[in-house]
């Protein structure tokens, strides 16, 4: 007790020491002192003795590590080159022989905060325990969970003091691992799977996840003081994770623990079962899968394959599998879909159940897998060649409860509720296979550590904010690429949705893909044009496989669909045989202007052949220079097809498109997103405009603008905004009349424009039928003294199919009372179809249009 007071006296004199440094420092130098008081305080929370102690430094250091935070994204805290040392040495690998990336100060500062989960401090592990934290001095009480039911026991009680090691960690013969009635199937399977790597022998592992160990025997040890120390990997880095040996009991004497049918005393898979389940959030947590288990149990590389993809090879990848699998590379869990319950029964298996792969048949050609089922009263395969094995008796576990195990008198060389079947139907009948590598596979490893905010719904259809790195290698390698989202406390209490499958809740959760790129490394804005696409997977981890060509630059983009929260933090971890340089992938432009805005039932104009096409949003954009320039459209409707066109018009408002008229365009109207690209464009000023495909069609929608100067964008006024309007009588051409006119008149000085339009008349394909050829001018006197002051179309006859304008024009009322001022309506051909016209005047005074008058031909 005395050397624990002293222990903890050092802290608080370290950590106060450190915060009056991170008072009078600034920038990364107080980034620096801050992770360093927060990592002493989270130290002093794990050694005090008193509740209200560890309360205590655990507020600090919680405050500490918001401190950090703030200070990490402050300017004056520019991020660190790669070679900068940082404050204390962070990694995720186990091999000491792996090349590592240090972690920099303003990622450690994410680390840290990653180490609050479910109500506990989880901090990155620095080094192995001392055995002073497994002993237990004169006097001293036996470590406990702040919170403890009562319905928890300590094994270690019953056992005798001379033999505990040998009852409760020493294993006679090769384990057999069921679970009872908790809903950890996966955890479970991932333990039976594992058990290779993780008991004795050169291969094991376990020396290196669970403390007190004993080396010289080749098992754990029973720890005096009730503390076990676990090493596991999640949120970024190896973390510590502490838990006392207290175990679940129900009152139905059903075992609410991972259970060795064969040891029934073995405590040592309970305890690493309730390390992993603190981490996820307890013994009612609501489900995961063997891959991601795995990745924290072991450290090992998650691989999801989905079997009923059309990309997937299973049969191809045999071989490869296969040999690392014997070589001790590989661990195999398989994992089913929904299943209806005649599903069930014809095939003996479970649906939305994970399952271990305990051995793979090594006979030259043979192309089996023992699988088995992990609850202790499950079915098993009844398919082709099935040869299950379903008889049990039962035995007393650790705690007295009832536990089915193979009978004593049984010849049988594999467990209870295992059975061999062929790769073809492991293909037909399970979803998922799930593969966890060795990371020692690889000989250099780097991790990115970062936090990312969701972009606005307009956005998310891009990735133009998602985070991207820029991968290159001087040597040609395949490299692997695992993205991870760190576990975060308002996940789990999405998960725990109980009206929902365990299917349906975990794809609550979102999902993410991996997209490569070929851009120079450069930041890209949509997913067309990749490399690489990986599968959109509900899983917290992602793996992608790419071959990278030796001096070409990639850009790796994490891709998202329906993530539900605002912020995460996640990591890249690239696992490499050669040095890789990686950096965050820097913006293709140097200036970037996002502007939001809608399409509302007064701008929704539709296409370029839709006569209210003027009425889109539009913007004005004045280039001072020739520059590169960008333009990315986004809508958070998936369901409305958008395009975007950068016009020259002088920034004024495009009321009908020539093909001479289109600086750039998007290209085919798309969901989601639309991008122009232009690689020079000349100094002037431009319209752009955004448009649906259909009028009518309403949507938000954000616009994004890269070039390499600062422009200047603004919206175009709508051509009515501030005029006044005056809607002339619709008509109708007889048969044989080519023109109509009408006499205008004004008191005051006034500036026109005159448009006409057609309702828009479409067939059965929804296209616009052909229209009346028209042209609008306005004349002065008549034939064949008239003066032109204005005309549409530059003077050509043009379809109705879109609105037509006559250029603005100026009335004068002097003028008029010496001419008068005729608006013609003219048509091309007098055989075209009935069609009604509409001819509206817009204008900043008063404009009188008098009745239509037929005209002679």
């Amino acid at each position: 007790m005395e050397a624990k007071a002293i222990v903890t006296d050092q802290s608080c004199l370290g950590v106060q020491r450190e915060e009056a440094l991170v008072a009078r420092s600034t920038g990364r130098e107080a980034l620096n002192h801050a992770i360093t008081a927060a990592d002493l305080y989270m130290k002093a929370a794990h050694e005090a003795s008193s509740p209200a102690d560890r309360s205590r430094f655990r507020k600090k250091c919680a405050g500490l590590i918001s401190l950090a935070e703030k200070l990490k994204s402050s300017p004056k805290t520019a991020s660190p080159s790669l070679t900068q040392p940082t404050v204390a040495t962070i990694t995720s690998a186990s091999n000491p022989n792996c090349h590592v990336r240090h972690v920099p100060s303003n990622e450690r500062a994410i680390l840290l905060r990653s180490s609050r989960l479910h109500g506990n401090i989880f901090p990155p592990w620095q080094a192995e325990p001392d055995v002073d934290n497994f002993s237990l001095s004169q006097g001293q009480n036996v470590f406990s969970q702040e919170t403890i039911l009562e319905a928890w026991q300590r094994p270690v009680d019953q056992a005798r003091d001379d033999n505990v090691d040998e009852d409760f960690m020493a294993s006679e013969k090769e384990c057999d691992l069921v679970q009872d009635v908790t809903t950890d199937c996966s955890v479970v399977a991932s333990l039976c799977a594992a058990m290779k790597i993780l008991q004795g022998g050169q291969q094991s592992i376990l020396s290196s996840i669970m403390y007190p160990y004993n080396h010289q025997k080749g098992r754990p040890m029973i720890s005096k003081s009730g503390k076990y120390i676990f090493r596991m990997h999640f949120n970024g880095c190896f973390r510590q994770v502490v838990v006392d040996d207290r175990l679940p009991v129900s009152r139905n004497n059903r075992t609410l623990f991972v259970v060795d049918r064969k040891n029934p005393n073995l405590l040592w898979p309970a305890l690493l079962e309730k390390a992993y389940l603190k981490v996820r959030g307890g013994y009612d947590f609501p489900g995961s899968n063997s891959g991601t288990d795995l990745w924290v149990i072991t450290g090992w590389i998650p691989e999801q394959l989905f079997l009923q993809s059309e990309d997937v090879d299973v049969e191809g990848e045999w071989d490869s599998i296969k040999e690392a699998y014997h070589a001790g590379n590989l661990i195999m869990t398989l994992g089913t879909g929904r299943l209806t319950q005649s599903e069930e029964d014809a095939l003996g298996l479970v649906g939305e159940h994970d399952y271990a792969v305990l051995e793979i048949d090594s006979s030259p050609g043979a192309r089996r897998l023992l699988v088995k089922n992990p609850w202790c009263d499950g079915l098993v395969w009844k398919g082709v060649g099935s040869s299950g094995i379903v008889e049990q008796t039962a035995a007393v576990s650790l705690l007295d409860t009832l536990v089915s195990i193979e009978p004593r008198p049984s010849e049988l060389t594999r467990p209870v509720g295992s059975f061999w079947i062929s790769v073809e139907d492991v293909a037909q009948n399970f979803e998922s296979m799930y593969l966890n590598w060795n990371p020692d596979l690889f000989t250099h490893r780097q991790d990115h550590h970062f936090t990312w905010r969701v972009p606005t719904k307009n956005m998310t259809s891009s990735v133009a904010h998602n985070p991207q790195y820029s991968v290159l290698s001087h040597t040609e390698q395949t490299v692997w690429i695992l993205l991870s989202r760190h576990f975060a406390d308002e996940e789990l209490e999405i998960a725990r949705n109980k009206s929902a499958s365990l299917a349906a809740a975990s794809r609550q959760l979102g999902f993410t893909s991996i997209f490569i790129f070929e851009s120079e490394g450069k930041k890209v804005q949509v997913r067309e044009g990749f490399v690489y696409q990986g599968p959109y997977v509900d899983s917290p981890q992602t793996l992608a496989k790419f071959k990278l060509r030796s001096g070409t630059p990639y850009t790796i983009v994490m891709a998202h669909q329906d993530l539900p929260l605002d912020q995460y933090s996640c990591t890249f971890t690239l696992f490499s045989k050669a040095l890789l340089e990686v950096k965050p992938a820097e913006e293709a432009m140097s200036h970037y202007q996002e502007l939001s805005s809608a399409w509302s039932r007064r701008t929704a104009g539709g296409n370029a052949s839709s006569i209210t096409y003027s009425q889109n949003p539009q913007f004005s954009i004045s280039v001072p220079q020739a520059t590169p320039l960008s333009i990315l459209l986004s809508s958070g409707d998936r369901e409305v097809a958008i395009h975007v066109d950068l016009v020259w018009a002088h920034g004024r408002r495009v009321t009908s498109i020539g093909v001479k008229d289109v600086v750039a365009s998007s290209g085919d109207y798309r969901r989601g997103n639309a991008l122009v690209q232009v690689p020079l464009l000349e100094p002037g000023t431009y319209t752009i405009v955004c448009s649906t495909w259909e009028p009518g069609q309403l949507a938000d929608f954000g616009m994004r603008v890269g070039s390499q100067v600062e422009c200047q964008i603004k919206p175009v006024l709508s051509d009515r905004a501030g005029l006044l309007r005056n809607l002339a009588p619709a008509f109708i051409f007889n048969e044989g009349e080519e023109s109509r006119r009408a006499l205008v008149t004004v008191s005051r000085l006034s500036r026109a424009q005159v448009v006409a339009r057609c309702p828009l008349q479409t067939g059965r394909s929804n296209q616009p039928i052909s229209t009346t050829a028209v042209r609008v001018s306005l004349v002065y006197g008549r034939v064949p003294q008239e003066s032109v002051l204005a005309m549409s179309g530059g003077g050509e006859f043009r379809e109705l199919t879109m609105a037509i304008r006559t250029p603005e024009f100026d009335l004068e009322p002097d003028r008029l009372r010496q001419d008068k001022l005729w608006l013609i309506v003219e048509r091309l051909g007098s055989q075209q179809g009935r069609q009604s016209i509409e001819v509206e005047v817009l204008s900043d005074n008063s404009v009188h249009v008098g009745e239509w008058q037929m005209t002679d031909s």
